[in-house]
């Protein structure tokens, strides 16, 4: 995929996302004084790229925040201002139950929101996205607001002018990871059942940074927060129980469900076969996300803000980017005499 890394925003940090809001404020300010009707198109088309929870979930939420900041430009309507969600494979929200993603994707282009489907970025070197269709037919399935709900139809689309893409699509192993003495598969730790290292057992390895070993014929689990505190805790248990001479315990983990929320305090949830979609599944998200904040103070506070958002307008300043302290140089020690 070419020039897509280094032209692209991704979603993995707060940084990132206040990047993100900032480079929309950017892009509404510079489109309403802009004289040019293509390249003010172009400015006001963002496009995302991955059809998961990240990219769906971003999708609905940088909808809204046009929406709302859009009133603050008087020459920019919300149809001026256009979200495009791509993925390679033909549904959104895979492992999802179908209605449930079926659902999300009819409120997405309800709002205004082009999916393209069965489609794969190959470029983006920062003014055009370059499309490739996944289908022998050469076409992409297009779902937007001017057809019946739920139908899509196929289209021929090589390219997308737009300055601003996002990537959600996947997330690609850290150097750290890739370059340790562990072995690895497809840049991820092989582990065994107890989330050991093999080669270093009194090592543990969990979350996104670890798989287990295809030899072991364990059922595959995907890389979400859930599956990383489970293994936070056999991973805590094992380590004292190998401290302690005890028996560690085999990493095994029953799904209990999942939740997304696609914008306009809608949202869609699964938990224990029970589907859930709309108003209910939004507040079930929140108060998942509440109970995760381990602090009283943290959790009221945060109660609070979501609150006060439902009677309040949304803030459209800029925010500040924290960045990170750069990487300082050190001497050697048998270099500096007075290092204590």
């Amino acid at each position: 995929m070419k020039n897509v890394e280094e032209n692209s925003y991704q979603m993995n940090t707060i940084n990132d996302a206040i990047l993100l809001r900032n480079r929309i404020i950017d892009l509404m300010e510079q489109a309403e004084n802009e004289t040019d009707p293509i390249l003010r198109k172009a400015l006001l088309r963002i496009v995302i790229v991955g059809g998961g929870f990240a990219g769906v979930e971003t999708a609905g939420e940088l909808n809204d925040f046009i929406s709302d900041v859009s009133e603050y430009y008087p020459s920019i309507s919300e149809n001026d201002v256009k979200v495009t969600l791509i993925e390679a494979t033909t549904e959104i929200l895979n492992g999802f139950p179908q209605k449930l993603a079926n659902f999300a994707k009819e409120k997405l282009v309800e709002r205004g929101i082009n999916v393209i489907l069965d489609a794969g970025v190959t470029s983006f070197d920062g003014k055009e996205v370059l499309l490739k269709s996944s289908s022998k037919s050469n076409k992409v399935l297009l779902s937007d607001s001017s057809q019946q709900k739920g139908h899509s139809r196929l289209v021929e689309i090589n390219s997308i002018s737009s300055r601003t893409l996002v990537w959600t699509a996947g997330v690609t192993p850290i150097d750290l990871v890739k370059e340790s003495l562990f072995r690895t598969h497809k840049g991820r730790i092989l582990v065994n059942e107890y989330l050991q290292v093999p080669q270093f057992p009194e090592v543990f390895a969990i979350g996104d940074c670890s798989t287990f070993d295809p030899a072991l014929s364990m059922k595959p689990f995907p890389p979400t927060a859930q599956i990383a505190e489970a293994h936070a805790k056999i991973a805590a248990n094992n380590l004292k129980e190998l401290v302690c001479g005890g028996k560690m315990t085999k990493f095994d983990y029953s799904w209990k469900g999942q939740s997304a929320i696609i914008g306009k305090r809608t949202g869609i949830a699964s938990f224990f076969g029970i589907n859930i979609s709309g108003f209910l599944a939004y507040l079930l998200w929140r108060n998942l996300y509440l109970s995760k904040i381990r602090s009283s103070d943290k959790k009221f506070r945060v109660w609070l803000d979501w609150t006060l958002d439902l009677f309040f307008k949304r803030d459209i300043s800029r925010l500040k980017i924290i960045e990170k302290d750069p990487p300082r140089d050190y001497k050697e020690l048998d270099e500096v005499d007075d290092v204590w």
